[in-house]
């Protein structure tokens, strides 16, 4: 299974926003865009114009690197969003929000969704009552997702539940706190999703 393994922090300089790659990190002093807010590199502090392929391009890589989908990932999503009725761009953003290790996220249970990731990979979660360990497993309507038994007691996911006890679901989600339960009741909508992603750029730029 490929994944980026390189510094995440350089990932947010390039492209000069927060990503929020390192939970609690990206919160505090020592989050790289507080230090040194300017893109990697020896020329990273220079001045330059971006062009409308540049800014295509910036945006792609931005929503790739929020949900931690590498290339070949993202076009084969891309593909699929296109073949549904309705916006590709908003569909787009829609099956990479049902990701599991995204769910598992949005839902408190990981600080980040790398470490939502890993918690997947690790196989503490359980979908249908079934365990799940692919971080890319797409959710539908009417799916249960929930902690498996054995992981209830997980000092890990205790802290992250604690830590993160006022963050509300998305509305798509339907969440039983007191079971560590949660019920996919509709599907993400565009509103939905508080990212600055401008999806139309990613459509324009696969387009051409």
């Amino acid at each position: 299974m490929a994944r980026y393994t390189d510094a995440v922090c350089r990932l947010c300089r390039r492209e000069n926003q927060k990503l929020f790659l390192k939970g609690d990190r990206c919160y505090t002093e020592k989050c790289a865009m507080v230090s040194r807010a300017y893109p990697p590199g020896m020329h990273g502090q220079g001045r330059s114009k971006t062009s409308e392929y540049g800014l295509q391009l910036r945006e792609k890589q931005k929503a790739k690197r929020y949900y931690g989908v590498l290339e070949s990932q993202f076009r084969a999503y891309f593909e699929m969003a296109s073949r549904r009725p309705g916006q590709s761009g908003e569909n787009l953003l829609s099956i990479l929000e049902t990701r599991l290790d995204n769910v598992i996220y949005r839902l408190g249970f990981g600080m980040s969704r790398a470490e939502a990731r890993q918690l997947v990979t690790h196989g503490h979660f359980i979908v249908n009552g079934r365990k799940v360990d692919i971080p890319s497993f797409l959710v539908k309507p009417g799916m249960v997702i929930g902690v498996k038994a054995s992981s209830h007691d997980l000092e890990k996911i205790k802290a992250n539940v604690d830590a993160n006890a006022s963050r509300q679901p998305p509305k798509w989600l339907e969440y039983d706190a007191g079971n560590m339960l949660a019920k996919v009741v509709g599907t993400p909508k565009k509103e939905d999703i508080d990212l600055p992603i401008e999806e139309h750029l990613i459509v324009e730029l696969y387009s051409k």
